[in-house]
């Protein structure tokens, strides 16, 4: 996608890490120069923040999200062994968002987010 065509919320591969867009700015084009973006965007997996500068038409990657839903099949420490609910695949991750990783209990459903082949539980259903 163009830079120009994005805006905040949507979502940008910065540094191969995929963010979320929280701020955008452009600026006019110049005499000398074409107009440019600058987007502050934070990873989604880690909480890092990510900028970039460059031209609004210049070509960026866009991650493609897979939300699905899984079980928890069981919890040791900090690792939770999640199977896929349409597919039966199973899979272990640690990521998880913000303060839902004290409520997941043994047998909860979730809704997951696999972004570049990592994977992160977003909240529990139901």
């Amino acid at each position: 996608m163009d830079l120009g065509s994005l805006k905040v919320g949507s979502y940008i591969i910065i540094d191969n890490e995929p963010c979320r867009i929280v701020s955008y700015d452009h600026s006019k084009p110049g005499k000398h120069g074409s107009a440019k973006a600058r987007v502050s965007a934070i990873s989604v997996f880690d909480g890092s923040k990510h900028s970039l500068v460059s031209p609004v038409s210049a070509s960026v990657d866009v991650p493609l999200i897979d939300k699905r839903n899984g079980q928890i099949i069981s919890i040791s420490g900090q690792i939770f062994q999640v199977m896929d609910l349409e597919t039966f695949e199973m899979f272990e991750t640690s990521s998880v968002e913000g303060e839902i990783r004290e409520k997941i209990v043994q047998g909860a459903e979730v809704e997951y987010w696999k972004v570049l082949e990592r994977v992160k539980i977003i909240r529990i259903k139901g």
